[in-house]
């Protein structure tokens, strides 16, 4: 988006926080997530700050009705990939722009939906070897090379798919500042 930016783990329990609506989770989610930054950053970095914005965000997948966070497990990996099969799935992502010099806060959530061709067997074991869709949510990542072959249609967009959808978090850093 053409900003210079510096990343820091919030470093959160993100399973301590529960809500079963999943627009209210991850703006819990990145709420936590900006207090925890917050916290971290000496006290006199937030008055100088320049530009003086911090963004915090998350991600979850929706698969019929239920939220999906990273899998714990390989077999549970397997079972969200087999469920993607054929079917559909939705991302809900949420922005959450804090101004470090005045504390206004301002965020909201944007939602894509990604439906799947039928994912092969060996597909599916290839990426659950490979270990990298046990780092993410829904163990879901379109833009995988493996994966990319089988996702038949996108509604919304690819930012907003990948988890930091543009023109929310330009508009948002717009409000903020």
């Amino acid at each position: 988006m053409g900003y210079d930016f510096t990343v820091m783990a919030a470093g959160i329990d993100e399973k301590s926080i529960r809500k079963e609506i999943p627009e209210e989770l991850v703006m819990a989610l990145a709420e936590a997530k900006a207090e925890a930054i917050i916290r971290k950053l000496p006290t006199n970095d937030c008055k100088d700050a320049e530009p003086p914005v911090l963004i915090t965000c998350d991600q979850v997948v929706v698969f019929e009705g239920a939220i999906r966070e990273k899998p714990s497990s390989k077999e549970e990996a397997r079972q969200f990939l087999e469920g993607y099969s054929g079917g559909s799935a939705a991302t809900v992502s949420s922005v959450l722009v804090t101004n470090l010099r005045t504390g206004f806060r301002k965020g909201d959530w944007d939602k894509a939906e990604i439906h799947f061709h039928a994912i092969p067997d060996q597909v599916i074991d290839n990426l659950i070897e490979e270990g990298t869709i046990l780092n993410v949510a829904g163990g879901l990542i379109t833009e995988h090379p493996l994966l990319l072959p089988y996702v038949k249609q996108l509604v919304g967009t690819t930012d907003s798919l990948l988890g930091l959808p543009k023109a929310l978090t330009e508009r948002l850093i717009m409000e903020a500042l």
